[in-house]
């Protein structure tokens, strides 16, 4: 590609950026003299490659955007100005789009690189079918009722979808029909074009085209055959006839591939000269004999067995929250039988063999529900990466983002829940962490930036870190805001640790000014709160100059936890396993008090707070002795603490179940589980119990 066609393609996506920015603003003016600006650099740079295309579609686009302009002053219809406008962008891409294809080397392959991947492509497959059967159902809804915007709308949702699957996997000849489809529904809504029958005909002829295009990339992938694509040229003729008012009767059918059959892998079918006027279409030809990835890569292939997708079923999530919920319930009774007395009196060794097989079968059955709600992290992970793309773009600072661990699988749940956080820690990582290029070359760094995302197993928990390689944490800075937003005083003695963690507190910001970014300090607190919920830790480290980790703690699923049963006086309850440090026994000498008020347990040279169990909740205990029960170190927050209970009784996997709207915010509880023998056992809050503590 030429540097100047690059620059056009650069020009374009800044214009299309300009526009959807513009749309949800009120300096409407503002945004059109903008895109004006870009416009006169696509004009100019078309001139010098000799474009006359892109510089029709370049004038024609400034006419609509003049007109639009004329329509805000006199407050005329703005709907239909963005309508005109958004169709002004998409033919200037397509322009743009025939010239960067006309100075691009033939394909060297049907797929593309991502396309290799069968999981991939099984699972656009799955889609792409499921929103095909969709278009037909709408399309004929349409037909009974043509004054319907619903049918409408999901239609143009429809082809939306499968041409970004399509785009992101490379298959050119459906994200292409995708997009001209796509163009000519979306004039529909916003009545620009009225869809008649003719039209109907044209979009169920789409949609067998892109059927058709489904199945021979399935024949591909499963292995049995090449097959050249279908070249789509005379049935984009027709749609861009209809968007150009033009009769679509005189175009030309669509022309069908040649299926090779597997014997002949190898001798790509010759393809026919192609006219000069239509370098893309030259293009497609040439991809369309190349072998499909199966047999050039045997790695990547299946061997023939069948395809990931035909083995999927969609299941509302609703109906497997239940499953996962029933599957608890029957582990719970399972418990009860197991604890019953009358079972652990029996003689009967049939009925013990027959039990513990019950047992196994429903640890199996447990497992497998469980796993029916994991999902790779990756698709998290991807998210971020247009977030990276489109932070440094905006803030002139150049990213790269790198991932590792994207096959590391969570609770749906959880997934949809870190979200948010991931988003603020990223954009914190790009404004407060990451120096423009200029700064990083004068100390010494290069001037690309690295952001990691890595997600890994360890001890049953998912740890998922977010670093990168700029200033730091600049310690002091945070403790004088802090100071002056009175959460220390100048007396203070903290950790770095302890510092670091001041800037997860609400309305807490070093930014200088407010920014669509940051400098109103909800982020930081958005991180932890939603941490908190899924029952996750955050840990710091940060290297002045050198970049900061933080390190996110998390269970791997939230409907079921493994805790340490505890009892004080006649009650028990469940300590998350994830939280225990350690459990020991007190020693004379190891139990004092500070000031004559807090006890602390010494422990290897270090202070470490008590909290009495029974004191938070009211019960008497065994012995108010310490020394006569056990202390358990418990980590929240980066802070530990040392919690005293009467007694361990022992180690357990429960089914957490919700307390209810009653018992929802009790400080220092987090649910109840259903034991072994059918007494419930309170979940503690390790961070809610400490902070309790605090402010009794």
């Amino acid at each position: 590609m030429q540097p100047q066609t690059a620059a056009l393609e650069q020009y374009v996506q800044e214009l299309a950026t300009q526009f959807v920015l513009g749309a949800d603003q009120e300096d409407g003016p503002a945004s059109i003299a903008q895109m004006l600006g870009t416009l006169g650099r696509i004009s100019e740079t078309a001139r010098a490659v000799g474009s006359p295309a892109v510089a029709d579609a370049s004038g024609e686009l400034a006419r609509k955007l003049q007109s639009a302009d004329g329509d805000n002053a006199e407050g005329g219809a703005a709907q239909s100005s963005r309508g005109a406008i958004q169709s002004g962008i998409e033919a200037l891409q397509r322009a743009v789009g025939m010239l960067s294809t006309s100075g691009a080397a033939p394909a060297a392959n049907t797929f593309g690189s991502l396309a290799q991947d069968l999981e991939l492509v099984s699972d656009f497959i799955v889609e792409a079918r499921e929103h095909l059967g969709n278009v037909e159902s709408q399309l004929l809804a349409i037909e009974q009722d043509p004054s319907g915007t619903g049918p409408l709308q999901s239609l143009f949702r429809s082809f939306h979808t499968i041409k970004g699957l399509a785009g992101f996997l490379e298959f050119r000849e459906v994200q292409e029909v995708c997009h001209d489809v796509e163009t000519l529904l979306d004039r529909a809504r916003n009545n620009e074009l009225e869809i008649t029958p003719e039209i109907t005909d044209l979009l169920l002829e789409s949609a067998d085209y892109l059927t058709h295009e489904i199945g021979r990339i399935e024949h591909c992938i499963l292995g049995n055959g090449t097959a050249a694509p279908a070249c789509p040229d005379a049935l984009l003729e027709k749609v861009r006839a209809v968007l150009e008012g033009r009769s679509v009767e005189e175009t030309p059918e669509a022309i069908e591939p040649e299926t090779v059959e597997p014997e002949a892998v190898g001798e790509a079918p010759e393809a026919e000269p192609a006219p000069k006027s239509a370098p893309a279409a030259a293009a497609r030809e040439n991809a369309a004999g190349a072998p499909c990835p199966t047999q050039q890569s045997p790695v990547n292939g299946n061997d023939g067995k069948q395809l990931r997708g035909d083995r999927l079923v969609k299941v509302d999530t609703g109906k497997l929250d239940y499953l996962v919920d029933m599957v608890g319930e029957l582990v719970v009774a399972q418990s009860l039988i197991r604890h019953d007395p009358a079972f652990k009196s029996t003689t009967d060794m049939r009925l013990q063999k027959n039990l513990l097989q019950l047992g196994r079968i429903t640890d199996e059955v447990q497992r497998a529900s469980m796993a029916m709600r994991m999902v790779p992290i990756g698709q998290l992970f991807q998210k971020m990466e247009r977030l990276i793309r489109d932070l440094s773009r905006k803030h002139g600072k150049r990213i790269e983002l790198e991932t590792q661990g994207r096959d590391i699988e969570m609770d749906r749940n959880m997934v949809e829940e870190l979200g948010d956080p991931l988003m603020h820690m990223v954009r914190n990582a790009v404004d407060h962490g990451i120096e423009t290029a200029t700064e990083r070359e004068a100390s010494g760094k290069p001037p690309v930036a690295k952001v990691r995302l890595r997600a890994q197993h360890q001890a049953g928990q998912i740890l998922i870190t977010v670093s990168d390689d700029g200033r730091g944490i600049d310690r002091q800075k945070i403790f004088d805001k802090a100071l002056r937003m009175g959460l220390v005083e100048s007396t203070s003695t903290l950790t770095d640790n302890d510092v670091f963690h001041l800037i997860f507190e609400p309305g807490f910001s070093t930014a200088e000014k407010v920014t669509d970014l940051s400098g109103r300090g909800v982020g930081m607190d958005v991180v932890k709160k939603q941490i908190h919920k899924l029952r996750g830790r955050i840990e710091i480290a940060s290297r002045p100059g050198q970049g900061t980790d933080f390190l996110l703690k998390l269970p791997l699923t939230l409907a079921i936890i493994d805790g340490l049963i505890v009892k004080v006086g006649g009650e028990r309850f469940i300590v998350p396993l994830a939280s225990v440090r350690e459990v020991l026994q007190p020693r004379e000498g190891m139990i004092t008090t500070m000031e004559n008020r807090a006890e602390v347990a010494v422990v290897r040279d270090h202070l470490f707070p008590i909290v009495r169990l029974h004191q938070r909740f009211e019960i008497e205990p065994r012995s108010r002795n310490l020394l006569d029960g056990l202390l358990m170190l418990l980590e929240t927050h980066g802070r530990t603490y040392s919690l005293a209970v009467d007694e361990l009784i022992g180690k357990q996997e429960v089914v957490i179940k919700n307390l209810g709207e009653t018992f929802r915010d009790v400080p220092g509880v987090a649910g109840g589980a259903i034991l072994g023998d059918g007494r419930v056992g309170l979940i503690l809050d390790v961070d809610g119990l400490y902070k309790g503590s605090r402010n009794a």
